[in-house]
């Protein structure tokens, strides 16, 4: 099992702490994480960080978790990856994923209907252009050359490169098998080790469907990481943003997230705490996450408990852990951190 951890999101930019994230990042290569994320939601864009970060790093793997595939065109997304592995030597991981409706349409102003068409076409066309060739396609999202224009079909410049690994963050159980069909991994999110059959069972499926060896991709999942004795005061700070994603991440009709949960069997909690959201009742939607929710989600508590949920998610076939060490400043988050590697460790020797 491989240790993953993210920086940036929604909140990014706010702070000029910038400095301050490259050397807890730079740190934490030096602890041993194998995989270090940004994000692109609507702070800071994924790939600029992860260009600087190229070059204060050496040897951790540097992914986009996730661009979004309605944010460039699909080339354009091409054009960067091939330049990150090139500035990184090769230590990039292109990860895509098809954002929610109201990101996109707000946003970008890009339609937001059928994302699994426009992943699915997307992925198409940076292949071609991974592989060297003169793109030529035609979908329903893309068509290139433009029809009727002066453009020709063009190969890009750079040398081909289709070695680097392509990454989906998916949910739905349609766009999941689609992950299992092509992709090198899975950037999961609403990962249940109870309902594991709700995500990873989808894309090992796909695998299957397309004569692919399930056991060759990366399944990625995880939390936030906090050791303590009372497990009661762990969960608090957890609930509120559990509730967000639950209520909030995506439309009243289109959230993903939410579906997921639903899937991996707290149908009736997740419904209730998005009802709850939707109509601005944020307390009490805060106040219904339940505990086991969190608890699946996250890894809190003590070292014993901890490493029973690490076992958990290994046991659930998830061999990149995604963690997201807590604490009240820089240190209290590297120790964390450290725990977490361990406990990681020790686990991988048991398991070797």
């Amino acid at each position: 099992m491989k240790v993953s951890i993210a920086f940036g999101g929604p909140a990014s930019g706010k702070k000029r702490d910038w400095d301050t994230q490259v050397e807890f990042l730079r740190e934490a290569e030096q602890m041993g994480v194998d995989i270090i994320w940004s994000a692109e939601a609507w702070g800071m864009d994924g790939v600029s960080t992860l260009a600087y970060l190229a070059a204060c790093t050496s040897k951790v793997s540097l992914g986009t978790g996730i661009l979004q595939v309605s944010a460039r065109t699909p080339v354009m997304t091409a054009m960067t990856a091939l330049s990150m592995a090139a500035i990184s030597e090769d230590r990039f991981i292109l990860g895509l994923g098809v954002s929610g409706p109201q990101v996109v349409e707000g946003l970008h102003g890009v339609p937001f209907k059928r994302p699994l068409t426009r992943l699915r076409e997307t992925v198409e066309i940076i292949k071609q252009a991974f592989a060297g060739e003169k793109i030529n396609y035609e979908g329903s999202h893309h068509v290139l050359p433009l029809p009727g224009g002066e453009g020709k079909s063009l190969r890009l410049s750079q040398p081909a490169n289709a070695e680097i690994p392509i990454w989906l963050a998916t949910l739905g159980p349609n766009s999941l098998e689609y992950t299992g069909e092509v992709a090198d991994g899975w950037a999961g999110t609403s990962f249940l080790p109870s309902g594991a059959s709700a995500t990873i069972a989808h894309v090992r499926n796909g695998a299957l469907k397309a004569q692919r060896d399930p056991d060759a991709i990366q399944y990625q999942a995880g939390g936030a990481v906090q050791f303590g004795d009372d497990l009661d005061q762990l969960l608090v700070p957890r609930r509120p943003g559990v509730a967000f994603t639950l209520g909030a991440m995506g439309s009243p009709s289109t959230n993903f997230y939410n579906d997921a949960y639903r899937r991996g069997g707290f149908e009736e909690e997740a419904k209730l705490v998005q009802r709850l959201w939707v109509e601005r009742e944020r307390d009490k939607a805060i106040a219904a996450v339940p505990d086991e929710l969190i608890l699946q989600t996250n890894f809190l508590g003590t070292v014993p408990e901890v490493t029973q949920r690490v076992r958990a998610y290994q046991a659930a076939g998830i061999n990149v852990l995604r963690v997201q060490p807590e604490g009240a400043d820089t240190q209290e988050r590297l120790d964390s951190l450290g725990q977490i590697i361990d406990i990681v460790g020790g686990i991988n020797k048991e398991t070797a």
